[in-house]
């Protein structure tokens, strides 16, 4: 049955634009489940179980008040039961994923019924990433790492993605990608960690930051530990005019916390030790990020569909489309918002562009 499915004649008896349709609505079903997918994985909930409800009122949604598109324009982006608001974004997905996968077919239903299936998978889990990206800043490891076993296991049964019939060649290739794409987006991490891994603040004369048990709280904005910390030797440096903590305070003194040590002054302390500290100052040094690891988890997963040469594609236009992004900003006065917006999301869109030209493109330019 499996192998029917990858010959091409077997589709062929089948007008090719009802398979469009056919596709657009299965879209439109994955759509549905993505939905669940971007609302449950970054709160490390099940997306089996429980079955689809409201978030607000926990109301189980009926098969038949659960239709991709319909059902939320029937009630008019509200809950049958109590009445809660439901996001747009739901339908929004489920458009997106349908037109996505529709468009897919397209592009590769004539030469490869296959791909178009497999293809539809892959960016169905580049528009899972985008969505979480975008509101949680994070890419889970369900998406990065499980992406990258697929990608490797859909090489073996669809040869084609890495344009060879040979499942061996294939396999091969996708681990290429899979080590190549990581490794790259790794270095690129590690290089803008040495060239631009500090971020000076100041501040008017002897303002006041606190540091507290789970984030810092500067003048105009309050950041996660978490967001601040990636490994164990990034350090946030203060020269503290005056440092308050609930037992004594200084004088003059410099103020360094890692995630695992705090020095005021020559004293050493355990920062579990200290759940509240103020300091007045005029300048703060936080350790600063070129990339996350998931976006080497999240190039690991593109290398292992895409090959060694969508990666490179994925980050070079990645990094276009992110200047683009901050160029436009910057015209519309919005600079605050590029700070806002990961790098995930570019990644993904370069990689989706891969599909539809950026090859062509690739290989006209690395002939």
């Amino acid at each position: 049955m499996f192998e029917n499915i990858l010959n091409p004649n077997y589709w062929a008896p089948v007008p090719f634009h009802f398979w469009s349709v056919v596709f657009f609505a299965f879209g439109c079903i994955v759509g549905s489940f993505l939905n669940v997918c971007i609302y449950r994985m970054p709160l490390d909930l099940s997306v089996i179980n429980p079955p689809s409800h409201c978030p607000k009122c926990k109301y189980s949604i009926p098969f038949y008040l659960n239709i991709p598109l319909f059902t939320w324009l029937m009630l008019g982006g509200k809950c049958k039961n109590c009445g809660a608001k439901i996001s747009v974004r739901y339908f929004i997905v489920e458009l997106f994923t349908g037109l996505t996968f529709m468009v897919c077919w397209w592009q590769f239903g004539h030469a490869a019924p296959a791909l178009a299936l497999v293809y539809s998978i892959f960016l169905a889990g580049l528009i899972t990433a985008t969505f979480i990206d975008f509101e949680h800043f994070i890419i889970p490891d369900e998406i990065t790492l499980g992406g990258a076993v697929v990608g490797f296991l859909l090489s073996l049964l669809v040869p084609a993605m890495h344009q060879t019939t040979h499942r061996g060649e294939a396999a091969v290739k996708s681990l290429i990608g899979i080590v190549f794409g990581s490794g790259l987006v790794y270095a690129v991490l590690r290089l803008g960690k040495l060239l631009f891994g500090r971020e000076h603040i100041g501040f008017p004369a002897e303002t006041k930051i606190v540091f507290g048990e789970g984030s810092l709280h500067l003048p105009d904005k309050e950041i996660p530990y978490e967001e601040i910390f990636y490994r164990n030797s990034d350090t946030i440096v203060v020269t503290a005019r005056r440092v308050e903590l609930i037992d004594r305070s200084y004088r003059d003194v410099v103020v360094r916390l890692a995630p695992a040590e705090l020095r005021v002054g020559g004293e050493k302390i355990a920062p579990e030790t200290v759940p509240h500290m103020e300091c007045l100052c005029t300048e703060i040094t936080l350790p600063r990020e070129a990339m996350g690891l998931g976006d080497v988890k999240f190039m690991a997963a593109i290398g292992a569909f895409l090959g060694w040469q969508g990666a490179i594609f994925s980050l070079m236009a990645s990094s276009l489309i992110g200047a683009a992004a901050g160029v436009a900003m910057i015209v519309l006065q919005r600079r605050e918002w590029s700070s806002r917006i990961p790098y995930g999301p570019y990644i993904a869109l370069a990689a989706a562009g891969w599909l539809f030209g950026g090859q062509a493109i690739f290989h006209a330019i690395f002939r």
